[in-house]
């Protein structure tokens, strides 16, 4: 039997039907990416799983007992307390002597002579005992090492990425069978992603998340659910193969439209002829003319993709930034330390580093918006900036759509042409009434196109974006992907999308937290791969050592062999990683579908464990030769 399923579920607020006489189903241990445009209905499908509201009609079953639980986008304001504490929320009222106890205890730790505060923690003590309230400690505490935080630290001194930890930690406490996701990757840094992905891959519980993040899904799914137009379908493959498959269907449907349109014009033009055609009339034809006026009245068509294109700025000049030796830091905490580059015009670089370690700070640097504690920074001429920013500050909410991208008049400039706000607004995929409603209306993917529609609208030579990508749609960022691949001049991106920074940039500036930048060619997974080879080196074990008296007092003749041979081998390990590498930093590598990434990063793995090897092995042998 299914965790849950869903029949004949519908649900609309008024337009088309988000859900149209749908079924869904959920089996145990499945990992399902719900996939779907902004709008299409996905949090709405969310929140009738998670038992938040009731659709407009379905029949449901479930197993006895279900439980689930939600995790938002967005993290709450004004959560106080321990780790412990949030955590301990998610059990419910359950948990409030717990709490208390737990509060009241640090409190007499604070004061203990405090005679009525001793009495209070006897009391709790004395009803944890008498309700087995300890081993819902144990569940909380246990649920907490699980994501790797400390209880007793505060919530709202942890950084972005470890709020969404407690938050998870919150929701899984009370030991649910689904765990529903909605766009978990938005908070979290390269680490705090790949902590996601493998938890979530090892978990005992059903997963329903939604997610913009193609590589995300791509490790994480075991089946796909896509939401298009009211309906709903399964896909029992990865994400890749999906693409493949949904590629073909909307080619079919293509033709099958074009085929249906065409007979419908033909029945037209039939119905139309006059006098002679009305006295030979067959009414059975008539009948199957109003019955394909119906069917077309019906179709839910496809809809538009939003048309992103950048207002060219003038050409500015050949050096567009020259940073050198620049140092940034607060007191003792370096957060840059003796970084020099030039950034030419055309580069599109990526800034990646974990949470905190000075990404937006080394914009703000390079943008002259903060002056170095040392070093310069040199702006090239005729430099235009246009700046996304991350954080949504800069939408009027009191203003409408239309009035926040053109505060002046009805019409833009785009390119040196006029157009008309409502049409620009369109290639957003903004309809008339949404452009007229106040902007504090948006949902985050809308307010994440107004964003864009005000940012192309600016000429700029110099684009500056601060994680664009989060509350887009994939097709929405496939889309600015081309256009920013298409823009001609410089980008600096800060994202933690992998797909979306291996497809766009050229090169990679990687902050290691420490004041130290390291810049790689290509998009972000050399340096992932630093990282991850760094990590398991330090985590290894050290070999032991060989006491001198085992080994041999001369070398043998396969040790000979073996200390000529060596290096003709390092050497050509080392030309095939070099040749996988410089492939997997070319632009057009991810967008061929003969590229294997997954192959092509473990035989990069293999082969740096083969060298490391071989090396030591070589002066070993040279050691003792010698």
């Amino acid at each position: 039997m299914a965790l849950i399923s869903y029949r004949n579920l519908s649900v609309s607020f008024g337009g088309p039907l988000l859900l149209d006489d749908v079924g869904i189903s959920i089996e145990k241990k499945e990992r399902i990416c719900l996939l779907g445009r902004n709008g299409e209905g996905k949090s709405t499908l969310l929140r009738i799983l998670a038992g938040q509201i009731e659709a407009d009609k379905g029949e449901s079953e479930r197993v006895p007992d279900f439980r689930v639980a939600k995790l938002d986008q967005e993290i709450p304001s004004g959560v106080e307390g321990s780790v412990f504490d949030v955590v301990a929320q998610g059990l419910g009222k359950k948990a409030n002597v717990l709490c208390s106890y737990n509060q009241a205890t640090l409190q007499l730790s604070e004061n203990p002579d405090d005679s009525i505060l001793a009495d209070e923690v006897d009391r709790l003590q004395s009803e944890l005992d008498e309700t087995d309230g300890w081993s819902l400690d144990h569940q909380v505490a246990s649920i907490i090492d699980r994501v790797g935080l400390k209880p007793d630290d505060a919530f709202d001194t942890l950084s972005g990425g470890n709020k969404s930890r407690a938050l998870l930690a919150r929701a899984l406490v009370g030991q649910p069978h689904l765990l529903i996701l909605d766009e978990p990757t938005n908070h979290l840094d390269f680490e705090g992603i790949e902590w996601l992905e493998k938890f979530l891959q090892k978990a005992e519980f059903s997963s329903l998340f939604v997610s913009h993040d193609r590589s995300f899904i791509r490790s994480v799914s075991t089946r796909i659910l896509e939401l298009d137009r009211g309906n709903l379908t399964s896909w029992n493959c990865g994400y890749d193969k999906f693409l493949e498959r949904k590629a073909e269907i909307l080619s079919a449907e293509e033709k099958q439209n074009a085929v249906f349109d065409k007979k419908l014009a033909e029945e037209e033009v039939w119905i139309r002829k006059g006098i002679q055609a009305r006295r030979t009339r067959n009414e059975g034809r008539v009948r199957a003319l109003f019955k394909l006026r119906e069917e077309r009245s019906n179709r839910r068509e496809l809809q538009g993709k939003s048309n992103l294109s950048a207002n060219q700025g003038q050409t500015s000049g050949r050096k567009v930034i020259t940073v050198k030796d620049v140092d940034f830091g607060w007191d003792e905490n370096k957060i840059i330390h003796d970084f020099s580059t030039t950034i030419w015009r055309g580069d599109k670089l990526g800034v990646v580093g974990l949470n905190g370690s000075g990404k937006s700070t080394l914009l703000k640097l390079m943008l002259e918006k903060l002056e170095p504690t040392c070093g310069t920074v040199e702006h090239g001429t005729k430099l235009e900036v246009a700046y996304f920013d991350q954080h949504k500050e800069i939408v009027n909410e009191n203003l409408s759509v239309a009035e926040n991208v053109a505060p002046n008049g009805d019409t833009v400039t785009i390119n040196g042409n006029s157009k008309h706000i409502l049409s620009y607004l369109k290639d957003f995929l903004f309809l008339p009434e949404t452009a007229r409603a106040p902007a504090k209306m948006l949902s985050g993917g809308e307010r994440a196109r107004l964003l864009l529609a005000k940012l192309f609208l600016q000429p700029a030579n110099l684009l500056v974006m601060d994680e664009p990508t989060n509350d887009l749609d994939i097709e929405t960022i496939e889309l600015l992907e081309e256009r920013l691949l298409q823009f001609e001049g410089t980008l600096l991106l800060v994202s933690h999308d992998r797909a979306f920074l291996n497809n766009v940039v050229t090169g990679t500036l990687a902050l290691d937290g420490e004041g130290g930048i390291t810049e790689y060619a290509g998009g972000c997974d050399q340096w992932l791969s630093d990282r991850e080879l760094a990590k398991n080196m330090s985590n290894s074990k050290k070999p032991k050592a060989v006491p001198v008296k085992n080994k041999p007092k001369k070398l043998s003749n396969k040790d000979k062999e073996a200390l000529t041979e060596l290096p003709k081998q390092i050497e050509r390990m080392e030309a095939e990683r070099d040749q996988i590498t410089a492939a997997m930093q070319n632009p057009d590598y991810y967008r061929n579908p003969k590229s294997d990434p997954t192959g092509d990063q473990a035989n990069l793995e293999k082969l740096e464990v083969q060298i490391a090897s071989s090396y030591s092995r070589w002066e070993e042998l040279e050691t003792f030769a010698e």
